[in-house]
């Protein structure tokens, strides 16, 4: 596969993905292919090349697929939730710093 000019590579490597079963991405062309990631995204003939690929088939998700992509993006939501509660915590916290302490009124009593 040496021989061939890198277009050719990356349709392999697309064709391949896909006849694996596997989804066409920037990444998993540039592995299948030898070609870096960044040069499949930066050489407009190979980045044609492989948006054509992943536009014709699409990602055709099975039910277990689905799951399987829900499962891996459960732990990048709950480390971003967390990331936002500690956020809130010192906004809340930052907030009662710059507040002038109050002092209590005391109420007036009927004389």
């Amino acid at each position: 596969m040496t021989d061939d000019t890198p277009a050719q590579r990356v349709r392999g490597a697309c064709e391949q993905l896909l006849a694996a079963g596997h989804d066409v991405t920037f990444t998993a062309v540039a592995q299948a292919s030898g070609i870096a990631r960044a040069t499949c995204y930066r050489n407009r003939d190979l980045r044609s090349i492989i948006d054509a690929y992943r536009a014709r088939h699409g990602e055709q998700l099975t039910l277990t697929a689905l799951a399987d992509r829900i499962d891996s993006l459960a732990p990048t939501l709950d480390a971003l939730a967390e990331k936002v509660r500690r956020h809130e915590e010192e906004i809340r916290s930052l907030k009662r710093a710059r507040q002038p302490a109050r002092i209590p009124r005391r109420s007036r009593q009927a004389d």
